[in-house]
């Protein structure tokens, strides 16, 4: 919100040095951002009146001029010709600082001396563009500065309001605050309505047909106008608030936003079908164009203005090119009224289109200042414009709106703040805000909230209001208490924690992506189109269309940040997230938020190096990682099972994680597609885990046996089978001997080729035998091998090498 200085002193009497007005405010919780002071160091730019206009002798389109500032003649050489003899100019003096840190200096023009320089609104400052020097009002004082005669001089202060606060969304509303905190009374604008002619109900006619998304709408009627530019004081106050002046009755609405912060619209009568007006909704598919020459596209939960037969405005937002205020307009209703803000805050939202009145209508107006606001305007139009005010206004108000009332305790503001305060102070601070006492006794009192005061609902609000009138600098400073609790950790966290330590003291990084990604990242990673994680929720406001939908998988995240990295030229990767999925439910039910934990491999397996081995990270080191969080969670009973494939893994190069009888998790070399759609230029490996499900897994204790005393027993077989066959099918079908001797059974080596038959492999498995009890023989040893073999032989159809 932009106010100005001398405006603000047009309804409070305040005399405060900039700075402490701008401390003021600041502490009443309008903080102020900027501070401008208008002509300032200008003061060497006097009003001067032009004795003499001839032509240079040097140059053709110069001039050269006698002009009098007042306490002498000084002789200018000056470009523009839109000025004569007689005229009163700005002078800029030697020494003058212009915009732009142009220096004003005597200097020579073609030969002829010049003492200073007339200008132009431009080189003030005061308009971008401008066709040649001010011609100032001819009852100007000479030698007086030229800001100071024409009254701009003047102090901007720009502030930052909070959401909640739109009664200080206009000039008297940041005057009410000023007031209230120095203890003075608003001078609020006298409404002189000056009405004659037709009653206005003979004229025109409301209809309101939505009430709940407009409770209330007000009209006058103005006719015999005559559009023309407004005077330079409107120009000025609204050009120093951000506004540009349009022509006189329409800068008059303008003028009325900023001062009662109530926004208004302007129709030309004529253009209005049937002489009325109707509120309602527009249906679904209807077009409209705005004063802005865009075309929209409505729906049905729009708040349309209508005349009898098509839409004049879009309600709180902005009015229709088919009604607007032209050079020829004579007749005019204004319109002044309260719109639902959730209503206007959605359509606004949804088309794109935020405006003054928009802006001020989404946070809520003041429902009893419409016909305030209304006769406002009028008067200042007939004003400005000339014309008749009809008599009356129309007044559709179907349901009126009960005045708000909060009871608050003294004793409870004395609690919360620290501080003792009486009754009869309290009440004072209350009257101050203008917010009336109804009843008052007991240490309880009932206020009376200003229907401008929207952001007032509970007793706590009252209590701030107390605190920022009576003075934050007043609330002793005092150290809180609080009783520190050390509770243990949850075992959930402190597994999800351990999961995190063991995959970074593998080497792994942890990133963390947004929860949200564009829909098209489901084709990056070669999801089915009825593959279930399609099925997401979407965004209702997204920042982006690339930030549109919750993720059902981490693996698109993992891959972005893969992607970035290569392009920094970070080729060796190890990366893993922990976070949660979005997995959509029934839709009136929250979502699944199941925690997953996933990671991503590529490059070389080790630091570079010249003393360093050049091999890269395959299936086997994700793998590992894996078995290493499983043992240090002490989950056994796992198994890798070849399943048909995830979608984006590499055919043939991937492995379900199966424990308990489900599936935990996945790994894997991902497909090449997904490598040459990131840009990625090694092979990437990929791992996800379901954290829910692996926590299931966990055995909350660990058993530890003591290693046995006797020396172990160590047999080799050598096996062929065919190409079908896992390892980990060999591995578990040797376990199913139940011999207590079998400590372990693992795979040592593997081969293909030469003279192993196609579609069969060699694979040999080393068993270890052992006992806690004695050393065994090989008469104890040799029938349990003989088992082993039997076993293999059987299960897999495996021959013996």
């Amino acid at each position: 919100m932009i106010v100005t200085y001398n405006w603000l002193r047009e309804f409070v009497d305040c005399d405060l040095p900039v700075t402490e007005l701008s401390d003021l405010l600041t502490m009443l919780g309008l903080e102020v951002e900027r501070v401008e002071t208008v002509g300032e160091g200008m003061d060497d730019v006097v009003v001067a009146q032009v004795l003499e206009k001839n032509q240079h002798p040097n140059a053709d389109k110069l001039s050269l001029c006698k002009v009098n500032n007042g306490s002498e003649i000084l002789s200018i050489v000056c470009g523009a010709q839109n000025f004569k003899a007689g005229d009163k100019v700005a002078l800029a003096q030697i020494g003058a600082v212009l915009p732009g840190d142009f220096k004003i200096k005597r200097s020579k023009i073609r030969g002829e001396e010049s003492c200073g320089m007339l200008c132009s609104e431009k080189e003030l400052g005061l308009a971008d563009e401008s066709a040649g020097i001010i011609i100032l009002p001819a009852d100007l004082q000479l030698g007086e500065p030229v800001f100071s005669a024409l009254g701009l001089k003047d102090t901007i202060f720009e502030i930052g309001l909070t959401p909640n606060r739109a009664d200080c969304l206009s000039v008297i509303g940041i005057a009410r605050e000023i007031a209230a905190k120095l203890g003075k009374k608003v001078k609020y604008p006298a409404l002189e309505i000056a009405e004659g002619g037709a009653a206005i109900t003979d004229v025109a006619s409301v209809t309101i047909e939505a009430p709940e998304l407009c409770p209330r709408y007000t009209a006058r009627y103005v006719s015999g106008c005559k559009i023309g530019p407004s005077p330079q004081w409107m120009v000025n106050r609204l050009k120093a608030v951000g506004q540009r002046s349009i022509n006189n009755v329409v800068d008059v609405t303008n003028y009325v936003l900023m001062e009662y912060g109530h926004p208004l619209h302007a129709f030309d009568f004529k253009f209005l079908e049937q002489e009325q007006i109707v509120v309602k909704q527009a249906a679904d598919g209807d077009t409209f164009e705005t004063l802005d020459g865009q075309t929209r596209i409505l729906l049905s939960s729009d708040l349309t203005i209508c005349d009898g037969k098509r839409a004049v405005a879009l309600a709180g937002i902005m009015g229709g090119k088919n009604s607007e205020i032209a050079d020829d307009t004579t007749d005019i209703l204004i319109e002044s009224a309260y719109f639902n803000p959730s209503a206007i805050r959605r359509t606004s939202k949804r088309l794109g289109l935020h405006t003054e009145s928009s802006h001020r209508f989404e946070r809520g107006t003041d429902i009893n200042i419409l016909p305030i606001a209304l006769n406002r305007a009028a008067s200042l139009i007939a004003e400005l414009a000339g014309g008749t005010i009809a008599r009356g206004i129309i007044d559709a108000y179907p349901q009126v709106v009960p005045e708000r009332q909060i009871a608050v305790r003294v004793d409870r503001i004395n609690h919360v703040l620290g501080i003792e305060l009486t009754d009869a102070e309290v009440k004072g601070l209350f009257e101050r805000l203008e917010l009336k006492i109804i009843t008052s006794g007991q240490g309880v009192m009932e206020v009376a909230v200003p229907s401008y005061r929207v952001d007032l609902e509970r007793e706590i609000d009252l209590i701030e209001e107390v605190a920022r009138l009576h003075g934050f600098e007043k609330i002793p400073a005092t150290m809180p208490q609080a009783r520190i609790f050390s509770e243990a950790t949850p075992s959930y966290l402190s597994t999800a924690k351990k999961i995190k330590d063991l995959l970074v003291s593998q080497g792994l990084s942890e990133v963390i992506n947004y929860s949200f990604f564009a829909p098209d990242a489901y084709d990056k990673i070669l999801l089915a189109a009825d593959d279930y994680r399609r099925n997401t929720i979407r965004l209702l406001n997204p920042l982006s269309d690339e930030q549109s939908i919750m993720r059902t998988t981490l693996l698109p995240g993992l891959l972005e940040t893969a992607a970035r990295n290569a392009s920094f030229r970070l080729l060796n990767q190890r990366i893993f997230e922990m976070r949660r999925i979005y997995l959509p439910k029934h839709a009136d039910e929250l979502p699944e938020e199941p925690p997953f934990v996933a990671g991503l491999l590529t490059g070389l397996r080790g630091s570079e190096g010249w003393n360093q081995a050049k091999d890269e990270v395959d299936f086997y080191d994700v793998k590992g990682i894996l078995e290493n969080i499983f043992a240090a969670l002490g989950i056994s009973g796992y198994s890798f099972e070849v399943r048909e494939p995830e979608p984006f893994y590499h055919p043939g190069k991937s492995s379900f994680i199966v424990c308990n009888g489900g599936v935990v998790g996945s790994l894997g070399e991902l497909h090449p597609t997904i490598q040459e759609t990131y840009g990625l230029e090694k092979p990437l490996y990929h791992f996800e885990l379901n954290f829910e499900k692996l926590v299931g897994c966990r055995k909350e204790g660990m058993t530890v046996f003591a290693p046995s005393r006797f020396p172990d027993t160590y047999r080799d077989i050598a096996l062929l089978v065919g190409d079908d066959v896992t390892a980990e099918a060999v591995v578990g079908c040797a376990r199913k001997v139940k011999a207590p001797e079998i400590s372990r059974v693992e795979i040592f080596d593997l081969y293909k080729g030469g003279n192993i038959p196609a579609g069969y492999k060699s694979i040999a498995i080393r068993v270890r035998y052992s006992s806690k009890e004695k050393t065994l023989t090989d008469e104890e040893v040799t029938p349990i091998h003989q088992q082993v073999i039997q076993m293999l032989q059987q299960k897999l159809n495996a021959s013996i090498r």
